[in-house]
């Protein structure tokens, strides 16, 4: 009986610190997984960002347009509008009261930045 107690013990000395890595390892995978929440995340909200700022830029372009302006005091309202909301105008061209823009916002944590092309304008009949 001593021996096998002895032999327990001894397998319980060796195991001593087995839990302390396994948490280490799961707090590391915890972190890492955050981590990349995060980025795609900042991803998505300069995604939103875009969408939202292309939106308005094209429908302050086409507001402009229907009071009877040219083409290019429709861009420069709709870039000063992207502006207003974190956003560059990339491009932005206008037609038949039609005002198309791209723009684009950087994101915090990601390499590229967010872009969206918007259009706005009269429904056609």
């Amino acid at each position: 009986m001593t021996q096998l107690r002895q032999r327990g013990l001894r397998c319980r000395v060796r195991d001593r610190g087995a839990a302390t890595v396994l948490v280490v390892g799961l707090v590391a995978a915890l972190l890492v997984l955050t981590a990349g929440a995060l980025v795609i995340a900042s991803a998505v909200v300069a995604s939103h960002r875009a969408r939202v700022a292309g939106d308005l830029a094209a429908l302050a372009g086409a507001a402009v347009l229907q009071d009877g302006a040219d083409g290019g005091r429709a861009c420069t309202v709709a870039g000063r509008v992207a502006r207003a909301n974190g956003a560059a105008l990339q491009g932005c061209s206008s037609g038949d009261a039609i005002v198309t823009v791209l723009v684009s916002v950087d994101a915090a944590l990601w390499p590229r930045p967010a872009s969206a092309r918007s259009r706005a304008g009269p429904e056609p009949s």
